[in-house]
């Protein structure tokens, strides 16, 4: 069962920004915020049209046991201005503790300029399941089968 805390740590040398956080009574995923060096003098950076960057956020965290988190694309930023996270979901596993950062890519037709405290992506918190893995010669039958893309069709 999942854990009530997220423990999140600030790194030093980074700005003061929100910490993760549900925006709604109901929020699936909580916002997570760019954040820049102190030490760096422009605290702002641009994501070119069809570019790609690593954007950090000034956080460390620790997922509860049993766990793991998926950074998901914002749907403003998305549908909006073509932004999104680039290895969407992106994983991030229960025992990691280092600086967490979101690749952002842009897929629209203009630059793009993400500046400190901006809300970037979402973080969700989910439950993992891990079997114990058993090679076997033979599969249980199903109604699908071996059929791939596309079996189930459109309508």
């Amino acid at each position: 069962m999942l854990q009530d805390f997220l423990q999140v740590k600030r790194l030093e040398g980074y700005g003061l920004t929100d910490l993760p956080d549900f925006k709604s009574e109901f929020s699936s995923g909580m916002d997570l915020c760019a954040n820049f060096l102190v030490t760096d003098k422009k605290k702002e950076v641009l994501i070119p049209s069809n570019g790609r960057i690593m954007i950090s956020t000034g956080l460390a965290i620790e997922i509860p046991k049993n766990c793991e988190g998926q950074i998901r694309s914002r749907s403003g930023l998305s549908f909006d201005h073509g932004i999104i996270v680039l290895n969407s979901p992106g994983t991030i596993d229960q025992d990691f503790r280092g600086h967490l950062k979101i690749i952002l890519a842009n897929f629209g037709i203009d630059d793009y300029l993400i500046r400190q405290g901006d809300r970037i992506a979402q973080l969700v918190i989910i439950n993992v399941v891990r079997p114990q893995i058993r090679l076997v010669e033979k599969l249980n039958a199903s109604k699908r089968g071996n059929k791939g893309f596309g079996s189930t069709g459109i309508t």
